[in-house]
Formats: C-alpha cells, sequence, structure tokens
C-alpha cells in the first residue's frame, strides 16, 4: 500500500467520524444505521439509505451536474463576443453611418438593442446561470433538482437570444429600451425564466443538505422573483399579429412602467446576480470568508426594498407626475449606503490576502470589478439629483455611465468567474496564464479608452445644448453643431471598443486550448451528506443582550437583541418563507409607487384636442417604432429654457395618452422630435429619408431610402387600428370599417403635397409616406382648436387644394409662436 493510499485510508475513517459526530450532535440518540446499497433516484443522487426506516438520519451521496455549467459557460464567452462585436460595429455605425450601403437590416437604431439585448441577457444572462449552476449546487449540497429542466432551461434560453437576434434587425421590436422583445418571444421568456428556472432552483433549495441559504443563494431568490415580476407586468400587452403587440399602458404610465421595469432589470438582472457571483467566487478565490454576515443581511434587505422605487429618476423634468420623479431621487439617493455596502463588504474580504492581489489575475479582474461597482453606484445616485440630471440626461454621459458598469462590473466579475472556473470545470491547468494577465490588463486600458471620451462628449453636449450668448439666444441653436463637436471623441471609443473586443478574444481562444487540453473523461466525485431532517430543533442558545443589566429601556435591550440579527438565521433555513419574504418586500415597494400614478386622474389630465392618431399616421407609428428611431430622436420637451427655444413649447403629460409606446427615448442624437409636426414640408422629410446630408448637411443618420421604395400595404393597417380601437382610442365606423380606403385617401393627400413641393409622383404607394404623416402629426394636437373649428378649418384647406403645409400651418420657429396656451415657468437654464 502506498503512501496515497494510506492517506486516503486515513481521510475516509475521518470523514465518517466526522459524519457520526455530525449525526449525533443533530439527531440526539436516535439510532443511527447506514446501509450499503446505493440506490438513484433519478436525479444524479443515491441515497445511503437506513433500514431503520427513519428517514432523518439518512446519509445520501450525489453527484454534481457539472455539465449544464460547462454549457453555460461557453455560451457566455461566444455570447460575449458577439455582443462586443456588434457594440464595436454600433461605434462604428456613429461615425460612418453609410457604410453598410444602406441596408435597413444593420442601422445603428436596429442594431443598438441588439447589441445591448446581447450584452445584457446573452453574454451576462449567461454569466449568471453558470455561477447560479455552479455555486447553488455546492452551497445547497445537492444536484440541480432536474436534470431535464436544466437543458431546458438553456437551450429555452439560447432560443430567445437566437429570435432576439433574428427580429430585432428585421424591426420587430416594440421600441422600450431592454424590453424591445416582441410578446411571442416575451411568453417564452416566462416560461423558460419562472417556471423551468426558478422551478428548478427553488425544488433544488427545498431539497438541499445544507441547513442554511448562505447569502449568495438570498440573491439569487430576489433575481428569480424580481425579474419574473418586472418581466411580466412591463410586457402586457395586445396583440395585433404575431409580430405586433401594443402596450396596455399608455404615454405617462408606459413610461413610468418601462422605467420601473427598465431601472429595476439593472438592479436584479445586472446587479443582485452578480452580488450572488461576488458571495461566492471571490471568497473561493481569496480563500477568506466573507467579511461580514451582517452587512450582508443589511445591504441585502435594504437593496431589495429600496431599489424598486429609484426608476423615475430616469424621467426628471418629462411629463412625469413631479411627486413620482422627486420620490425617485430620494430613494436613489438612499441606494448609495446599500449599494457601497456590498462593495465594502467585497474589498474587505480580501483582508489579509491583498498580496495574493498582485499574483492572481482571477482576483485583479475582481477588484477591478468590484471597484468599477462602488464608482457606478456612486454615479447612479448623484445622476439621480435633478439639477445634476438636467444636465446629463439626453447627452453621452448616460452611455459612459452605463458602460461603466456594465463593462467594468458585469465584464470583470464575468472574466474572473470564467479563469477561476474553467480549469476546474475542463479538469485541466489554463492554458495560458499569460494571456489571462494581458486579458486584465487590455481590457482595463479598453474600458479607460471607452468612457473617458464618452464622459467628455456628454460634457460637451449638455454644455453646447445651454450655452446662450448674451442676448439670450442659444449660441448653437443648429443641434448638429453639438453632434459634429463629439465626433472625434466617438473615434476614441471606437479605439476602446477595440481593445475591449480585443481581450474577450484572448478569452475565447484561452477557454477553447483550455477545452482542447481537458482528460479523455471528466472526473465525477461522488459527495456525502445527510439529508436534512422535516423536524429541526434549533439548540442555538437564546441571544442575550450586552446591555443586560443596565440602567436602559426594555425597549433597547430588545433592539440590541434584534441587532444580533438571530431572526434572520432562522429566515436562512425556510426558502419558501424567505422567497415569500423577498417577494412582499419588493411587491409593496412597487405598491406604494404605482398604485397612485394608475388610480389619480390628476395624474395625467386629459387635453381636449389631444385626438387618436389616424389609421395612416399609426401605421407611420408602426414604422417610426420598427426603425427603433426613439434611440436617436426622443419626444420630450422639458420645462428648460435652452430646450424650450430650440424645440418649442415643453411637453404635456396629456399629449400622450395615444402613444403605445411612448417615445420619449434616453438619448439625443439627433434633434427631439416632439414639435416636429409642421415644422418641415412633407417633401423635405422625403429628401431627408432618401440622403440625410442633403438637407441636414454633416448629419450622422443614416439614409432610409428602403421606405421610399418598398410598398405600403393598407390592408395591414386594420389589426392596429383594431387594438388601438380596443385600448379605448375613438374611431369612427368608416375608420373601423374601411381602414385602408381611410389611410389611402389620406396619402394621396400627402403625396399630391409631396408632388407640388418638385418630388416624385405615386408617393402613396410608399412606406415613407405613412411615416410623413405620422411625424406631420406630432405635437400639434395641443395647439389645434376645438374639434367644430378644426372641421371647418380642414373643409377649407381641402377646398384650396393647392395649399402647402407650409401655408397652411407656420413652419419652424414660426409654428412655435401660433396661438398656445400661456407657458407655464421654465424651472431651468
Amino acid at each position: 500500500m502506498t503512501f496515497a493510499d494510506h492517506r486516503c485510508s486515513w481521510r475516509l475513517l475521518l470523514e465518517r467520524c466526522r459524519i457520526r459526530v455530525w449525526m449525533l450532535f443533530n439527531y440526539g440518540n436516535q439510532r443511527i444505521e447506514m446501509a450499503t446499497g446505493t440506490p438513484t433516484n433519478g436525479h444524479g443522487d443515491a441515497a445511503l439509505s437506513s433500514d431503520s426506516g427513519t428517514e432523518e438520519v439518512r446519509l445520501e451521496q450525489f453527484q454534481y451536474d457539472d455539465g449544464i455549467v460547462r454549457l453555460f459557460a461557453t455560451a457566455t464567452i461566444v455570447w460575449g463576443i458577439v455582443a462586443t462585436l456588434v457594440g464595436l460595429i454600433v461605434a462604428v455605425l456613429l461615425v460612418l453611418p453609410s457604410i453598410t450601403g444602406g441596408l435597413p437590416w444593420f442601422t445603428f437604431a436596429r442594431l443598438r438593442p441588439l447589441h445591448t439585448n446581447a450584452a445584457i441577457f446573452a453574454f451576462a444572462g449567461n454569466g449568471i446561470f453558470a455561477a447560479v449552476y455552479y455555486s447553488t449546487q455546492r452551497l445547497c449540497k445537492a444536484r440541480m433538482w432536474s436534470d431535464v429542466l436544466s437543458r431546458l432551461h438553456f437551450w429555452g434560453w439560447q432560443l430567445v437570444i437566437v429570435l432576439a437576434a433574428i427580429t430585432l434587425p428585421l424591426g420587430i421590436t416594440q421600441s422600450r429600451e431592454y424590453a424591445e422583445l416582441e410578446w411571442p418571444i416575451d411568453l417564452l421568456i416566462a416560461v423558460v425564466w419562472l417556471f423551468i428556472f426558478g422551478g428548478n432552483f427553488l425544488m433544488t433549495l427545498i431539497k438541499r443538505r445544507e441547513r442554511h441559504m448562505y447569502v449568495a443563494l438570498w440573491f439569487y431568490i430576489a433575481t428569480i422573483v424580481t425579474v419574473a415580476l418586472l418581466h411580466v407586468f412591463n410586457n402586457l400587452v395586445i396583440p395585433a399579429g404575431w409580430f405586433k403587440g401594443y402596450s396596455v399602458y399608455a404615454g405617462v404610465q408606459d413610461a413610468f412602467m418601462q422605467w420601473w421595469y427598465g431601472h429595476n432589470a439593472v438592479a436584479f438582472f445586472l446587479t443582485t446576480p452578480f452580488l450572488g457571483l461576488m458571495y461566492y467566487f471571490l471568497p473561493k478565490a481569496a480563500e477568506r470568508p466573507v467579511f461580514s454576515y451582517k452587512l450582508s443581511i443589511i445591504h441585502f434587505w435594504s437593496l431589495v426594498f429600496i431599489y424598486i422605487w429609484a426608476g423615475p429618476h430616469h424621467l426628471h423634468y418629462t411629463a412625469l407626475p413631479e411627486w413620482a420623479s422627486t420620490l425617485g431621487m430620494l430613494f436613489s439617493l438612499m441606494l448609495w449606503m446599500p449599494s457601497w455596502g456590498g462593495m465594502i463588504n467585497g474589498l474587505l474580504t480580501l483582508r489579509g490576502a491583498w498580496h495574493k492581489v498582485a499574483a492572481d489575475p482571477v482576483l485583479k479582474f475582481f477588484v477591478v470589478g468590484v471597484t468599477f461597482y462602488g464608482m457606478a453606484t456612486f454615479e447612479g445616485p448623484m445622476l439621480s439629483i435633478k439639477s445634476i440630471n438636467a444636465f446629463t440626461h439626453y447627452t453621452d454621459w448616460t452611455i459612459a455611465h452605463v458602460h461603466a458598469g456594465a463593462l467594468g462590473w458585469n465584464g470583470f466579475m464575468v472574466f474572473g468567474m470564467l479563469y477561476w472556473l474553467l480549469p476546474r470545470l475542463f479538469q485541466t491547468k489554463m492554458w495560458s496564464d499569460k494571456l489571462v494577465s494581458l486579458h486584465f490588463w487590455v481590457g482595463t486600458i479598453g474600458i479607460l479608452f471607452y468612457i473617458i471620451p464618452i464622459y467628455a462628449a456628454g460634457l460637451m453636449q449638455g454644455w453646447m445644448w445651454r450655452a446662450m450668448d448674451d442676448t439670450g439666444h442659444l449660441m448653437y441653436p443648429d443641434f448638429i453643431e453639438t453632434t459634429q463637436e463629439i465626433v472625434p471623441l466617438w473615434w476614441a471609443r471606437v479605439l476602446g471598443g477595440v481593445l475591449y473586443v480585443s481581450g474577450m478574444l484572448m478569452l475565447g481562444i484561452n477557454a477553447m486550448m483550455t477545452w482542447m487540453g481537458r482528460p479523455a473523461e471528466y472526473e465525477n466525485p461522488v459527495h456525502t451528506a445527510p439529508r436534512l431532517t422535516k423536524h429541526y430543533v434549533d439548540d442555538t442558545p437564546e441571544p442575550h443582550s450586552p446591555i443586560e443589566g443596565a440602567p436602559v429601556l426594555e425597549v433597547g435591550k430588545k433592539v440590541s437583541i434584534w441587532s444580533q440579527m438571530g431572526w434572520h438565521r432562522r429566515w436562512e433555513r425556510l426558502p419558501v418563507r424567505f422567497t415569500v419574504f423577498t417577494t412582499i418586500a419588493v411587491v409593496v415597494a412597487t405598491l406604494f409607487e404605482v398604485v397612485p400614478t394608475f388610480l389619480i386622474r390628476s395624474n395625467v389630465p386629459t387635453i381636449a384636442t389631444v385626438k387618436p392618431y389616424t389609421p395612416l399616421e399609426l401605421a407611420g407609428r408602426h414604422i417610426f417604432v420598427s426603425e427603433g428611431c426613439y434611440n436617436c430622436h426622443s419626444q420630450m420637451i422639458r420645462p428648460i429654457v435652452s430646450e424650450t427655444k430650440r424645440y418649442g413649447e415643453y411637453s404635456k403629460p396629456g399629449e400622450f395618452i395615444y402613444d403605445r409606446p411612448f417615445q420619449w427615448g434616453s438619448r439625443r442624437i439627433g434633434p427631439d422630435l416632439a414639435r416636429e409636426g409642421g415644422k418641415q414640408s412633407s417633401f423635405w422629410h422625403w429628401t431627408h429619408f432618401e440622403n440625410p446630408e442633403n438637407v441636414s448637411p454633416g448629419s450622422v443618420m443614416p439614409d432610409y431610402a428602403h421606405l421610399l421604395t418598398e410598398e405600403m400595404n393598407y390592408d395591414a393597417i386594420a389589426p392596429h387600428v383594431e387594438v388601438a380601437a380596443y385600448l379605448g382610442a375613438e374611431y369612427t365606423d368608416e375608420e373601423l370599417n374601411n381602414t385602408a380606403e381611410v389611410a389611402y385617401k389620406q396619402a394621396e393627400y400627402i403625396a399630391a403635397d409631396i408632388v407640388a413641393q418638385g418630388g416624385p409622383a405615386k408617393a402613396y404607394e410608399k412606406q415613407a409616406v405613412a411615416l410623413i404623416a405620422y411625424l406631420q402629426r406630432v405635437g400639434v394636437d395641443l395647439f389645434a382648436t376645438e374639434e367644430p373649428e378644426a372641421e371647418a378649418a380642414a373643409e377649407e384647406a381641402g377646398a384650396d387644394s393647392e395649399s402647402t403645409p407650409e401655408e397652411a400651418e407656420p413652419a419652424g420657429d414660426e409654428a412655435a409662436q401660433i396661438d398656445r396656451p400661456d407657458q407655464d415657468v421654465l424651472v431651468l437654464n
């Protein structure tokens, strides 16, 4: 017998002694008998059953399912390369908009949602699942409850990603940030996330062999519960066909719901699961316990409860009610502390192990990742302050902020996890440690090259948009001046993107070469642990107050006992109750914020002159949404002097009651379109679609010439009108029963205008005419007269067939001077 055999025997003996001592302490004087049979249960588990039939004393053998982790880890790398490559292409399209030759599937506006969805749900999503499937099994001492559900989860999620990659470039989109996918895919997501992933995870917790749930599992629970809630309620739609659904929310409510979803998608998809990842993998890599258990409890519950309120800060100075906006700012500021609680707990976990950071690239990735988390969670509350938000919102500062978090926090945490996991999953050494270090430095420099120019671009935009001369006029009245100034900074971002993508490729090469060096057959160790008893006797001593006997009030003593958090130790033994409590925290915080907005009618005062879109305008709006125009053009003028001078009267809540979805956007690469109606002639729009530089020299907008050649399908408009009518828009019987004819008639009027202005004939046959109809309608209802007068004006306009839109309605700055309600006080300059 060799020395190694002796050592193995001693380890086996010690392990058996440890198990018997464990049973002695946990089961008292119960009779313990172990059988040698190992029947399998179909889930990779085997039981060393008790021949006494006493279920509580049964020892079980089991194997972890690392195959599913290998699948998700591989998908993370593949989709990470795809997501960053698409991001690089999108960055190039900003500076070279015509590089794709006018192909509609590869415009910036259609590819940007593909990039964000790929980065969030494909790259980060698969990284989350790899972390959850690996750590949950170890933390629960149990194989995942169902191998079938695990595989269904993997392939179902990849199917969602592939469907997104097909539909978004085709223009099939809801046009709501991070929730662009249409309703059939949303249904698939709900099934895969909630029933397959959530069900498998929760059953694994219930069938676990470890009594207490470790802190990483708390964050996984919060993620699963809240993302399901956000996804379902934000995506409630009425279908108008297989590829189109209309939100049940409109205007202000839709914006409110979208940013309740959007901000918390960042919170519960890009933050809480990554904190769970941090709490498991960082201590593993550092070989140190988590710094503070109590800090984990405090920042978990405060994060879960507070985060859900913070979404409205994305809508400062919009048509959102002031109270909701202010509430969002206050809770965003409060969010700073729990967020930094997580960062502090992560960094201080490295106490005594900082010397390892210099030598271990895995720890380097984690340290930089956690540091970027701290930066992003400081910057987020800062940007929620109204005066700061008024300056930065719609500028590139937001893009820099988002990428600092995504590339630094999410990206580097995933990279650190993968470099720690891959040798263990493939059961061999990492192919090249030098390449890992090179990836770290290239990625870090790439992030800095990316975000610093974009922060500078955001500052430049903010100043130039607001700059006024001594006479009170805008110094840069032409929006394109401000865009052209930041183009060199966009080129610098391309360089940063090239570096970051290079790092991703290094990861891919290193992972593939490591995989090629794997053993012919993976070892699959058998683990042993006792099954949890149904009836648990908590022998933890009753907590005592350290100020017992001191001359203080009894309530003080109870608070001191409560602060020891023994109550949380009880919750950690009860996964179902813990899940319910987490759900209650999220739901209650949501209801406090959402219910008043939907129930109090005064929050969204109606405007009598605001009418539903005509069938042709509705079809044009559908084209506007499909092309992703919201990615560059907002439709929201804030009550800020510089904005009202540039665009006209600021937007009112009642103007959007028929907007499904809202189109307020979050960034301005082009000018705001909230008062676009009547500003330009129809032929100007036609020329703009054909080649933007013909009417706006220096424009970075790609051409939309395909709208000038693709046929308008008038018969396809009816389902859109029917759904709009179902959701409350008032249409006449003629519009409902003869939709195509009504739309065609309006198209003929617009086509005649285009011809009169020197444009081509038969424009009514093309899709561009519907989009022009919509753009000429945007923002004009606020200034319309009452219905009888409007009808008379329409008849008069119809009688004068030679009049042009410019003659019928003042354009440009003149439009801003027609009869309008008195302007409210402009709150900012």
